[in-house]
């Protein structure tokens, strides 16, 4: 993945902790939307792994 495309998805998930959505989609979105098949996979990945990142809770184990 690009540093340019971590970098938005990063801030991103700190606006969406900080309930600023809005802003938050209009920084994602253009990354997520020029992103080619290869760095869409990435991106997916990425947002699968990080869910606790948008938002702000532990991730807890299931017992």
């Amino acid at each position: 993945m690009r540093p340019s495309t971590l970098r938005a998805l990063k801030r991103a998930a700190e606006l969406t902790r900080q309930n600023r959505l809005t802003e938050a989609v209009l920084i994602a979105e253009p990354v997520i939307l020029a992103a080619d098949s290869y760095e869409g996979d990435e991106i997916l990945r990425w947002l699968a792994d990080h869910v606790t990142d948008f938002t702000g809770e532990d991730e807890q184990e299931m017992p």
